[in-house]
């Protein structure tokens, strides 16, 4: 196959190949792609944080990666999701295959479109618009053929649109037929799913519009509600970061105490709440309990979500700092510190040194000790990083008022 595949690339002459990959490997020639071509990115990493946020398939992702993301993992492949573009949404795996997967640009953000990289299962299945398989040199790109992959598009089920797209991508395990009918599965009960949701929003009356609210490493929340993008002011920003902690609602007393702890400011709060539902719109919050009435995309509970899921690399860069830092209200603070201590609880268990060093790198852990010691258990004394980690070790335990001797030996294992 790699011969067939280098006369074709040479010399232009077809080859004895199946249809599928024939057609492919042409429409990839008429693309203008070379062998060698490597996958673009499509997006910044905080544009694609708010886009997928926003995507349809969102509401599935954590139901494909229990049904296929685990699969995944134990078979030492990664799973993808992409949008009907192409464009990977969500990479999922172990962090040795992900550093690997990353070597090719297949990695959150990269796009994945045939005519932008040429014949791979994730691009061609969205080509033809049916499931794929796409084995080692079938592959048009050189550096894309020692994988293996198999993909299957997902279908909205009430417009049959091609909404996106499920991926298997590994060695030898992602070319067995069980790997085609494993995604083939999962696309299918994403699209079950879909159709689910979409009755229960129906039964409800939901429109299905979301609100978002941004509030990670800023001193007021920011929330975009339809096409309305809106500053809020502090007790209004703290209002909704609970709201949308507690989906279930909160009546007055229990938000009053949230808010302000055991003195009874209920009347305060219900001049608070007639100008937040003045400002959202009458049909964003419910007053008994207090509630949103629509579904909350929220960057703290993404995060989150991303923990529960054990994907600290996505969690590290989607974590932009503390849930509102000057927030004084009980409640949260109670989750801003619950959320940081998730976080520095996963980077001092990682063995992934890059992780680790997102981490001191970030607000919340350039001053973290334990964390900087990690790191510097996890380095070669090789390494570029050895002498500067080494160094804030020691200016912390400085800082800290540590004694040298009480501590594990900086000069070397």
């Amino acid at each position: 196959m790699h011969r067939r595949h280098e006369e074709f690339v040479e010399d232009g002459e077809k080859q004895p190949v199946r249809g599928l990959v024939a057609a492919s490997w042409d429409r990839s020639v008429a693309a203008g792609l070379r062998a060698d071509t490597a996958a673009p990115f499509a997006f910044q990493a905080n544009e694609l944080a708010s886009y997928r946020a926003e995507h349809p398939l969102s509401a599935v992702f954590p139901m494909l990666y229990d049904v296929l993301g685990r699969a995944a993992v134990d078979s030492d492949c990664v799973m993808a999701v992409g949008d009907s573009g192409g464009r990977l949404l969500w990479v999922c795996g172990r962090p040795d295959v992900l550093r690997a997967a990353d070597g090719i640009h297949f990695s959150e953000g990269a796009w994945w479109a045939e005519q932008q990289v040429g014949t791979n299962a994730l691009g061609t299945s969205l080509e033809v618009t049916a499931p794929v398989q796409i084995r080692s040199a079938e592959h048009f790109t050189v550096l894309v053929q020692p994988w293996s992959c198999a993909a299957a598009p997902i279908y909205d089920p009430d417009t049959q649109r091609v909404l996106g797209v499920v991926d298997i991508t590994g060695g030898a395990d992602a070319s067995s037929p069980q790997s085609l009918a494993l995604v083939r599965a999962a696309a299918r009960m994403a699209e079950a799913e879909l159709g689910r949701l979409t009755i229960l929003r129906k039964l409800t009356g939901d429109t299905g519009h979301r609100v978002r609210i941004s509030a990670l490493g800023r001193p007021d929340a920011e929330i975009r509600v339809d096409d309305r993008d809106l500053r809020l002011s502090r007790r209004h920003s703290d209002i909704v970061v609970l709201l949308a902690e507690h989906p279930e609602g909160l009546t007055a007393e229990e938000l009053s105490d949230a808010l302000y702890g055991e003195a009874d400011h209920r009347s305060s709060l219900r001049g608070e709440m007639t100008r937040l539902r003045a400002l959202l719109g009458a049909d964003v919050l419910d007053s008994r309990p207090y509630r949103f009435r629509r579904d909350i995309a929220a960057d703290w509970l993404e995060t989150a979500d991303d923990l529960d899921s054990h994907l600290l690399s996505a969690a590290l860069r989607r974590y932009a700092g503390p849930l509102l830092p000057q927030s004084d209200a009980p409640a949260v603070v109670a989750v801003r510190n619950r959320l940081e201590n998730r976080m520095r609880a996963d980077v001092l268990r990682t063995h992934d040194v890059d992780l680790v060093v997102a981490w001191t790198r970030s607000y919340a852990g350039v001053n973290d000790l334990s964390a900087w010691e990690h790191q510097l258990t996890l380095l070669s004394p090789t390494s570029p990083l050895w002498p500067s980690t080494q160094s804030e070790v020691r200016r912390l335990r400085a800082d800290y008022g540590l004694s040298e001797h009480a501590n594990r030996d900086l000069r070397g294992r």
